[in-house]
């Protein structure tokens, strides 16, 4: 294995996402309606983080993946990727003035608790937290045993 480089954002480039996710605020705060309370869903799998924000009726107001943050491949099931998700969440929620959200997780991910942290850590208020991966209650028929 050869060493493994970090790869780091011209000035550039950092300018031009700071301005996507502004414009991207922009539109949204169009409206002039004043959110406190919202939802949001996070769903975590082996392959990929996507979380949701969404008024309490569950309009969604704006979504996030970390393919869309910018991770490719394995990358995108990390935590680390999650928490950066989280974090562009929190900041758009920021912006629509949000405070308090209630949080539904769904998968069985790594990215799960990284993203309640993070969106924690920047300062939404979490009201509840509740699990919704799907249980199966006895699954489907199994197989018939193989003839000899």
């Amino acid at each position: 294995m050869g060493k493994k480089r970090i790869i780091q954002k011209t000035e550039k480039e950092l300018l031009k996402e700071r301005e996507d996710i502004e414009s991207g605020v922009k539109k949204a705060s169009l409206k002039k309606v004043k959110i406190e309370k919202a939802k949001i869903c996070i769903f975590s799998s082996y392959n990929n983080t996507i979380i949701t924000l969404s008024n309490e009726k569950g309009d969604v107001l704006t979504w996030s993946t970390s393919g869309k943050v910018g991770f490719k491949g394995t990358k995108k099931a990390t935590p680390y990727a999650a928490s950066k998700v989280a974090e562009n969440i929190a900041f758009f929620a920021q912006k629509q003035g949000i405070q308090k959200a209630d949080i539904f997780v769904k998968g069985i991910g790594a990215g799960r608790e990284s993203a309640i942290r993070s969106l924690a850590a920047k300062g939404i208020e979490i009201i509840s937290i509740k699990d919704i991966t799907p249980l199966p209650h006895n699954g489907c028929r199994p197989k018939k045993p193989r003839r000899a």
